[in-house]
């Protein structure tokens, strides 16, 4: 595994051990925390601490060597501040041993008196992303090279397809607009929205042989609520097993009572602002969908087996329990919204947002195994790393090289839950979107990403990465965790040919596909930040390599290598980076 957290899941016990084990678990956690809080401050010159900040506890990694990783976000004078967080690294003893940090620069705001109020300030953000604002917080926003004091407002009710949440950055002495961030990063860009439109192609889902339903779950021997044993005909993965939540004799809800209560609820073609908004499915026999969209079932069933085995992927895999690693299980709703042609992981109702399709470019719910696994996975990047881009357009494409890395991993770890669950009827490989039936025969691919024309995906990194669109930017690390996992040339796996190019022509070994998936794991987890570039991911595989198999390691070289493959190096790292402590 790659490391376990210490805050203990949510889930509640009445046994005294569980009890005395969660009180245990509570205590060791909050030592660790005191030992990084008291390392920042004795490290100060590392860390960026200055006397006026305080740091705010995010996540807390215990590794199986015994290094600890507490991740930070920056208080500065009582107000948070975005684009400075941090995480602290100690030993077994609790001992200190560096940082990762967002921006290599102090915060310095000599007031924090603001001469906006929160009410103007959260009419400006408003106005600028066209919606309604909810409450103005007081940050400091230190992403763009200094300090400044401003508000940061959740603006909802933007366009569905690209998103329906903002986080608009208000400056809070002139009132001018920073930033505007979708918090939804749909699966579908804006630009690739636009780019099919203008081709006039439409989509032709590959949709599973027509499966049928069989079986009826056997009543619960005990009292209701109950597990129940149910099946479903799913529109892209076939035939599915689905654990469900018996609630009487002859009535069973989408719900996974195993997987943290993970459960799909029906949106109804509105666009609801929380899941507990939405409609619970229900059914009388467990037996959900008949495979076609026709039945509003059939997209429930993808959803609910999307989220539950992505659920399983994370915890099989790294010991994630849980989106948050807190042992809630993931929320999904299906047809979300009028016409959305796109699927989208939400951070404000924490849950999947899936379309019915928009009726011209795709015309089938967007519930294909990758697609949950994807957004998914931006989620726990959210939850961790917390990757920003550099810059969003009037349109709401993102820029940089931390939201290219954003969408790369969500890929890595979307790829990942395609193998682990290991569908015949949604066969696993390197392919992202292929089951949406575009006419390049997949979305994007990770052994030569440069075979994504629609988006521009790139192979290899070069200085246009800096404000390169973050679905086109995705190419390099995919690349290079494509290498690290499989090797360079030509290979059939599972079916499908791959050739996959070196930018210095050199040829890479492949480790396999669970160690990368470790590696990528751990780097993301202990070693990123919201500001984390490609170069900067390099150290941070370097590192996870390290930690896991030693320097010495043949792991430790192919990392480097599959890196230097794609033009990664410490060679060509940016000065102004490798000048930098983290």
């Amino acid at each position: 595994m790659a490391g376990t957290a210490i805050a203990t899941p949510g889930a509640s016990s009445d046994t005294a051990a569980a009890s005395a084990r969660s009180a245990a678990g509570a205590a060791k956690q909050s030592e660790i925390v005191k030992a990084a809080r008291s390392a920042a401050a004795a490290n100060a010159k590392d860390t960026g601490l200055g006397a006026d900040d305080t740091l705010k506890v995010k996540d807390t990694l215990v590794d199986p060597e015994g290094k600890r990783h507490v991740r930070f976000e920056r208080v500065h004078r009582g107000v948070t501040v975005i684009g400075a967080d941090m995480v602290v690294h100690l030993d077994a003893k609790q001992q200190y041993l560096g940082v990762t940090r967002a921006s290599g620069r102090k915060v310095a705001m000599p007031s924090v008196t603001p001469k906006l109020s929160a009410d103007e300030a959260a009419a400006k953000a408003a106005k600028s992303a066209g919606g309604t604002a909810g409450k103005a917080e007081l940050v400091v926003d230190a992403r763009g090279g200094s300090s400044v004091l401003a508000y940061q407002v959740t603006v909802k009710g933007g366009d569905a397809e690209t998103g329906v949440s903002k986080a608009v950055v208000v400056d809070a002495a002139s009132g001018k607009v920073i930033s505007s961030t979708p918090l939804s990063d749909g699966f579908i860009s804006p630009r690739l929205k636009s780019t099919l439109r203008q081709k006039g192609q439409q989509a032709a889902p590959r949709v599973a042989a027509k499966p049928t339903t069989s079986g009826v779950a056997k009543p619960a021997a005990g009292a209701f609520p109950a597990p129940a044993n149910g099946t479903g005909a799913s529109i892209f993965a076939g035939n599915v097993p689905l654990l469900t939540t018996q609630t009487a004799k002859s009535s069973f809800t989408l719900k996974d009572p195993s997987r943290g209560d993970g459960e799909t609820r029906d949106a109804g073609r509105k666009e609801l602002g929380s899941f507990g908004a939405g409609k619970a499915f229900t059914d009388a026999d467990n037996k959900w969908g008949n495979g076609t969209a026709r039945d509003s079932a059939s997209a429930a069933v993808d959803a609910q087996y999307g989220i539950t085995s992505t659920f399983d992927f994370y915890k099989k895999t790294f010991g994630r329990n849980g989106i948050k690693n807190d042992g809630t299980g993931p929320h999904a709703l299906v047809h979300f919204g009028d016409k959305v042609g796109n699927a989208f992981w939400s951070p404000d109702c924490a849950c999947m947002l899936y379309g019915d399709g928009d009726g011209e470019t795709f015309k089938q719910p967007l519930v294909a195994l990758d697609v949950t696994g994807h957004e998914l996975s931006h989620g726990v990047i959210e939850a961790t790393a917390d990757f920003q881009p550099t810059r969003v357009d009037a349109n709401g494409n993102q820029f940089g090289e931390a939201g290219s890395l954003n969408e790369s991993l969500a890929d890595v770890f979307g790829v990942g839950v395609e193998f682990t669950t290991g569908n015949a009827a949604n066969k696993p490989n390197y392919l992202l979107g292929e089951k949406l039936g575009l006419e390049q025969k997949f979305l994007r691919r990770m052994d030569k990403p440069s075979l994504d024309v629609l988006e521009g995906t790139v192979d290899y990194w070069d200085e246009g990465s800096y404000d390169r669109e973050v679905h086109a930017g995705s190419g390099v690390s995919s690349h290079a965790f494509y290498l690290l996992a499989e090797g360079s040339g030509a290979k059939t796996i599972g079916g499908v040919s791959y050739d996959s190019p070196t930018h210095d022509g050199s040829t890479v070994t492949g480790i396999g596909r669970d160690k990368a998936q470790q590696i990528f794991y751990r780097a993301l987890t202990r070693y990123m930040v919201s500001t984390t570039d490609f170069h900067e991911a390099r150290v941070a595989t370097l590192q996870a390599a390290a930690d896991m198999y030693g320097k010495d390691s043949t792991e430790y070289k192919t990392v480097n290598a599959a890196w230097s493959a794609v033009n990664v190096t410490e060679a060509n790292t940016p000065k102004a980076k490798a000048a930098a402590k983290h």
